[in-house]
C-alpha cells in the first residue's frame, strides 16, 4: 500500500507540474515540438487588374486644395461610400459597434453647415453661414470645399462606459474616413483627416449637446491647381 500511496503522490505532483509550470514555459516552438517557426515570405501585392488594390495604391493625404466647389452629383457618392446605407435593413458602408450607427456626418461648406441624413438622401441645414475656419487649426481648412466633421452621439451608446465609447467612436471614425479617403481615389480628388480641431468653439457653433463629441475632421475638395 505504501508502494502504492508513493506513486499516486509521484503521479499527483508530475501532473501538478504539467498543469501549472508548461503554459509559463517560453513558446519558442510551434506546436511540432522541436521545430523552430520560420518567417513566411509574402508575395508582392497584386494590384493590376484589382480595382480595391489599385485604390489602395493611390490613397495618400494631401493639405492643398482648391476652393472650387464639388458637385452635387460628387457630394453625394462621397457621402454615401463615407457611411451611406448599403442594405435593406438599414446597414451601412461603414461598419458600427453593435450596429449602434453613432456617427453624424456634419458637412461644412462655403454656404453653411448641413448634416448627413442618409436615410432621405439629404443635407439637412443646421447653420447658415461658412464654419470651415473652425474646424481645423491650419489655414487650408478655409479653402477646401468641404470640412468633413464627424460626431459621436453618445446618447445611442448607453450601455457603455465613457471609455468604451471613446474607443468606439474613435474606430468606427476610422473605417467612415477610410470610404471618404478611397473614394477620393477614385475620383481623384485631395483629402486629409485631421485631429487638430478649435473643438469647444466648434461645438458651439454646431449647436451640440454635451453628450455629442466631434471625434475627426477631414477635408476633401480638387487637387490646388500648379501655376
Amino acid at each position: 500500500m505504501k508502494v502504492i500511496r508513493m506513486n499516486l503522490l509521484r503521479a499527483t505532483a508530475i501532473g501538478f507540474i504539467l498543469v501549472f509550470l508548461i503554459p509559463i514555459l517560453p513558446m519558442t516552438q510551434n506546436t511540432a515540438w522541436g521545430e523552430e517557426q520560420k518567417p513566411i515570405q509574402l508575395s508582392k501585392p497584386q494590384i493590376a487588374g484589382n480595382p480595391l488594390m489599385q485604390l489602395l495604391a493611390k490613397r495618400s493625404s494631401s493639405r492643398e486644395f482648391s476652393s472650387e466647389p464639388l458637385p452635387v452629383n460628387i457630394l453625394s457618392n462621397m457621402l454615401w461610400a463615407a457611411s451611406g446605407i448599403n442594405r435593406p435593413d438599414g446597414r451601412r458602408t461603414a461598419p458600427t459597434a453593435s450596429n449602434r450607427q453613432e456617427m453624424d456626418i456634419y458637412v461644412a461648406t462655403a454656404a453653411g453647415l448641413y448634416l448627413y441624413d442618409a436615410k432621405s438622401d439629404l443635407l439637412k441645414p443646421i447653420v447658415a453661414e461658412d464654419i470651415r475656419g473652425l474646424t481645423g487649426t491650419q489655414e487650408f481648412v478655409k479653402e477646401a470645399a468641404v470640412n468633413l466633421i464627424y460626431v459621436a452621439d453618445y446618447s445611442r451608446m448607453k450601455s457603455a462606459s465613457d471609455e468604451v465609447k471613446n474607443m468606439l467612436a474613435a474606430a468606427d471614425t476610422g473605417f467612415i474616413s477610410e470610404n471618404v479617403y478611397l473614394y477620393c481615389a477614385s475620383e481623384g480628388l485631395s483629402t486629409v483627416v485631421r485631429a487638430g480641431i478649435y473643438r469647444p468653439a466648434l461645438a458651439k457653433a454646431m449647436g451640440l449637446r454635451p453628450d455629442q463629441k466631434i471625434i475627426l475632421a477631414q477635408s476633401v475638395g480638387y487637387p490646388k491647381k500648379q501655376r
